[in-house]
This record gives C-alpha cells, structure tokens and sequence, in this order.
C-alpha cells in the first residue's frame, strides 16, 4: 500500500482481535501512577491522541505490532478509568509506509486537522527526522517509540522518545560480545542512506575501537539493495572474528542469509533494526546465534511484574502472537502519554509537554523509567543472542 491511509482509524474500547473488559470486572493495571496522581477531573470527554506508524511496505514488520500495543494499552486504560469515570482515550492511527514524505503528510493531517492533544511516532527515526518538526512546530508533543538515532529529541522541546538510542545500547552489547567471545577484529557494514542506519555505524565504530576491537574492513549499501554479496565477500577475506551490521529489517534479513551462504559461521552482531521476530523467522536457522543490544527482552530473567503482565495480555489479546521490543516500547509509550494527562489534569498542549518530562521512576514492561533533561529515556538496556529462533539474553545463555 502505497498510498497514506487517509481515513481516522479511531480505535476505543473495541479493536478486532481485542476483547474489551468492563471496569468493573478488570484489576487495575501494573502500570501507571496511580497513587502519586490522583484520577483527573478536567478532561473532556474524549481525549484524541494520533499514532504514526508504519503499517505497509516493509517497515511493517515493526509498526503493525506498535499499531496493536498501543490499542492494549488504550483498552486497558479506558476500561481501568485511569483518566476519570466519564472519559475515553482514542488513537487515530496513520499509515507512514516508512516513508519521510509520507510521515510528513501524516503529522501535518494530525496536528492541523485532527488537532490531537499528542502524536506517538513515526516508525523509523528518518520518518521522524522528516516529520517531528511539524508537531514542533505546532506546540503538540510527539513522542517516539523506536526513534534510536542520534539527535532526535535536539529537535525540539516538544520531541521525546521512550527507546533508548543506539549509543545507549550499542556500546553495552559490543563490551559483553568483545569480553565473553574474546572478539579482537570486525569487520563492519552498513546502510549509508538512512539516518538510523548510520547513526549505528558511528556509534558501532566508536564501540569497536574503543574496546580494542580492529576494524578489518567498512562496507555500505543503499536501503532497498538485495544483494550484498560482493561486500559480504570482502569483508569475510579479511578474516574476522565478527561481522557488525547496521541496517533496517529488510535488507538484514538478506545480510544474514547471504553472510551464511557464503561459509562465514561467526557471530553477527547487529544494530536495533535487527531485533524484530520478523527477522528471525524469514531468516530460519541462519539467524542463529545473531548479537543484538536491546531495550526489552520477552525471556529477560528478572521481568518486573508489569512486563510479565503486558506478555500475558498481548498474547491474550492477539492470538498467540508475542510481543517485540518495538511492541513494548509503543504500550509503555501510550501508558506514558496518559499519565501526562493524569498528572496534568490538562489538555493544554504545553501542561502536557511539562507533565511528560516530569515522569520519574515510572513502573514499565521497559523497567523503572524516567526521562532525562533532554527528553530521552533511562532505563536498563540488554544485550541479545539469538538460541533456537529466539533473542535469549546474552550473559544468561554464555554462563549455562
């Protein structure tokens, strides 16, 4: 689908695949601050929050689960009356496809049409380099949900993002990967036409030469390429003891069949735009012990209860289907964007930019979130394996 999905997608209290529970039969949810804000009393009826995501073309593979979390999230704290009896949170959702001018068109419907109190979104963070200054703008807070490139909240007092950036993640998991595989040289490829695809290359290099890592050789490719053989090719004669990626699901994907079909049986260690289910299943067994750093891990061994109770829900809600980090940090996201509201008692665009920041120690499937000075989240990251077709962490599975 190429084409912006121009019409609201107002999700409430019922979605398809979503069973709405009355208030009264439903507990109160492991998230929110329920006893440090008390229920507000001077929302409107209906709050009209939007949603950017990308639910076509191959950045799908992230924003349809973004797409699904958020409207749990939504369920839950509509049917929990955490806004206050007598008022009902909605999403309009639109389609960005992953494409910048398609973003673009879709905040601007958002904030000049919709007139939305809040945006959670875009997908990618080129998406959201494109696209964010318009809500900038417009005084409305947006907030991304896998946005992990450098300089996405310089953007403005009005940008926040609840996923850790790579330079967050990548130094922590390249440090694990080099202590306990005893990497000494790399080599390293990457997208050089994406703004998150070189932000993790910098941020990689960086990581390598810091921990005494060489870098045996630097490749690129463009987004949309599905041949990477001849860089493969290279950077394998140069004898590695890891080949490190930075790239989108689409094109890693191919990189690790390819890098599998030509011998190489070492590690992979890949960037952020690996960790996606998608990318395990379509790569099959040749996905095998693949290296990603992560804000979330489905099998992490000390869940809170909160991440233990949104796995339960999610699976319940969508037939078996397990949530990914970019699922949990979209849930956690519009569970943010709510307590905003709460603990402003306010739609008031800048009311609700000020409450936002002011969220600390905020109990999520992510862990005890806060955000910092510059809108940016804190919280614990961790480093990934890939065993038997799902991300293990790593320290648990090289200490059995």
């Amino acid at each position: 689908m190429h084409k912006l999905i121009r019409g609201i997608l107002i999700f409430t209290l019922v979605f398809v695949t979503v069973a709405s529970t009355s208030a009264q039969e439903m507990e109160q949810p492991l998230v929110g601050l329920w006893d440090e804000c008390p229920a507000p009393a001077n929302l409107p009826e209906t709050v009209t929050l939007g949603a950017v995501f990308a639910l076509s073309e191959a950045a799908s593979v992230y924003g349809v689960a973004q797409q699904q979390a958020v409207q749990l999230a939504t369920n839950e704290i509509n049917d929990s009356d955490y806004l206050g009896e007598g008022t009902t949170l909605e999403f309009v959702f639109e389609d960005s496809a992953g494409n910048r001018d398609q973003a673009i068109t879709a905040m601007t419907k958002l904030v000049e049409e919709d007139q939305v109190i809040a945006v959670l979104g875009p997908t990618l963070s080129s998406e959201a380099f494109a696209a964010d200054p318009v809500a900038q703008e417009a005084g409305t807070v947006v907030m991304g949900v896998s946005n992990t490139a450098a300089g996405i909240t310089d953007m403005g007092d009005f940008v926040f993002r609840d996923s850790l950036a790579e330079g967050a993640v990548i130094p922590g998991t390249i440090a694990q990967a080099t202590e306990i595989l005893g990497i000494a040289k790399a080599g390293l490829l990457y997208g050089n036409d994406d703004d998150f695809t070189v932000s993790g290359y910098e941020v990689f290099k960086t990581a390598l030469e810091e921990n005494g890592v060489e870098i045996t050789g630097e490749e690129t490719f463009a987004k949309g390429d599905v041949d990477f053989n001849a860089q493969l090719t290279n950077l394998i004669g140069t004898e590695p003891d890891a080949i490190v990626v930075s790239a989108l699901a689409a094109e890693a994907t191919q990189i690790i069949i390819q890098t599998r079909a030509l011998g190489y049986d070492g590690p992979i260690i890949g960037g952020n735009g690996f960790n996606s289910p998608a990318v395990l299943r379509d790569s099959g067994a040749d996905s095998e012990g693949l290296i990603v750093g992560g804000a979330w891990n489905y099998g992490n061994p000390n869940p809170s209860e909160s991440s233990v109770a949104f796995v339960e829900a999610y699976e319940a809600a969508y037939e078996g289907q397990s949530p990914d980090q970019f699922a949990a940090q979209a849930y956690t996201g519009a569970w943010l964007l709510a307590t905003a509201l709460r603990c402003g008692d306010s739609v008031d665009h800048v009311a609700v930019r000020d409450a936002l920041a002011g969220i600390t120690d905020f109990n999520s499937p992510l862990g005890v979130f806060s955000f910092d000075e510059n809108r940016d989240p804190l919280h614990d990251p961790i480093a990934q394996i890939v065993v038997e077709g799902k991300f293990q962490p790593l320290a648990v599975v090289m200490a059995e």
